[in-house]
């Protein structure tokens, strides 16, 4: 079986439709890294010869740009359910056979977990139940089950109005993390560090506005962005693991509180160990990426979030021979043999906005120019560049000048 380009002996019939449909109207940096993982899974699949399909808003995206992609459909979750799912089954009928549906976006994800009756006739996927997708993917309550089941957690605090923000300022230590708690809900998906109370009262108010304070507030473990790890896993219908890889972050985008934009393979049982077990204890089966940070405090990885879906950097986990954890999900639901897998540390993968992430560490003083270059080495694939897919690399440049003139425009008319 070589895993490289087109498998030999492996039955690659079996389509996959990627389902990336999230929150329009997230702002360019969100929009355009919506789903990123499809990009990854687009590759890695299509280029062993399996069909893959793409389900995402309308527009052109760098994720959407593959050539890889066998068919492209776009649809948006704020239509109803009943029309969603007709649009689902009208996808199943032109793709044929009974396709695997992979999610790479939290709304998609929820989607499926809440309509899998309906979906497992016509579709081969995961089958998570919404209770357990939502103690997952919701930052409160994944603190509360995973102290639990006694996997370390940050201090975290979810004040639900301003007399309880108030009162929790009383003996609050500066700098705090303020992280959206359901990313389903309105601020879901901010991650920021907060470094004064006027700052954190102002932001809170204007969660509020929004609608409620969809907002955790947890305890700032200090370190740099390499004291953040990450593992990807598979579990089978019986929670069982059938692959666990894990690496570590070294720098982040945006920095210090963003997704990876330098990562290496690097084993590190304990947290594996870790996401086994408490993917166990909740009944959990299918994609997961989970992030840590290491606290040099107590000397314990803390749990961080929870992405029960296809992660956005899974093909920084690439095996001597070839696999990934999506080509694991791939055997898996096809009833295929899973080869041996052998992680190769010191793999990097890098996201092109890493120039940036450096660039803002140079001008903190805490990268020199030498220190950069060294920090390249092994970095064997890049999110939107390809040798042989550079498109996405092409669209993801022009989002990007398209954005930069648009920040520059308004700000001289401001």
């Amino acid at each position: 079986m070589a895993l490289g380009g087109r498998a030999v002996g492996m039955n690659t019939s079996v389509p996959v439709v990627v389902f990336s449909c999230g929150f329009p109207g997230l702002g360019v940096h969100k929009t355009i890294h919506r789903g990123y993982g499809g990009l990854g899974v687009a590759r890695s699949l299509g280029r062993l010869g399996v069909p893959v399909y793409l389900i995402m808003e309308k527009g052109l995206w760098p994720v959407s740009s593959s050539r890889y992609w066998k068919g492209t459909f776009t649809w948006n979750l704020s239509a109803s359910i009943d029309e969603s799912l007709s649009f689902l089954s009208e996808v199943r009928r032109r793709v044929g056979s009974r396709p695997i549906l992979l999610t790479t976006t939290d709304r998609a994800a929820a989607f499926v977990a809440d309509n899998a009756d309906a979906l497992e006739e016509t579709f081969l996927f995961p089958r998570v139940s919404p209770a357990v997708l939502r103690l997952l993917t919701d930052k409160s309550e994944m603190v509360r089950i995973a102290k639990a089941n006694y996997i370390p957690a940050p201090e975290t605090s979810f004040p639900q109005s301003k007399d309880a923000l108030v009162k929790f300022l009383e003996g609050a230590r500066f700098p705090i993390m303020l992280k959206g708690a359901n990313p389903l809900l309105p601020y879901g998906t901010i991650k920021e560090i907060i470094n004064d109370p006027k700052d954190l009262l102002e932001k809170f108010d204007r969660a509020v506005a929004a609608g409620s304070p969809n907002l955790i507030l947890q305890e700032y473990i200090p370190g740099g962005d390499d004291a953040v790890w990450m593992c990807n896993g598979y579990f089978d219908k019986d929670s069982e693991c059938l692959a666990t890889f894990t690496g570590r972050k070294l720098r982040q985008w945006p920095l210090h509180a963003g997704v990876a934009s330098l990562a290496v393979c690097e084993p590190n049982e304990t947290v594996a160990n870790w996401t086994r077990c408490f993917m166990k204890a909740v009944g959990y089966q299918g994609l997961v990426g989970i992030g840590y940070r290491y606290d040099a405090r107590d000397g314990l990885y803390k749990i961080l979030d929870v992405n029960p879906r296809v992660s956005g950097v899974f093909r920084l986990f690439v095996t001597e021979n070839g696999m990934d954890i999506v080509r694991v999900a791939y055997l898996g639901l096809t009833r295929q043999e899973i080869p041996p897998l052998a992680l190769s540390p010191g793999r990097k993968w890098m996201m092109e906005e890493d120039l940036l992430s450096a660039f803002r560490s140079a001008t903190e003083g805490k990268l020199t120019f030498k220190q950069w270059v060294a920090s390249l080495r092994g970095v064997q694939e890049r999110l939107w560049f390809a040798r042989d897919d550079a498109m996405p690399f092409l669209i993801w440049c022009w989002r990007r000048l398209a954005n930069a003139v648009l920040n520059i425009v308004g700000f001289r008319r401001s």
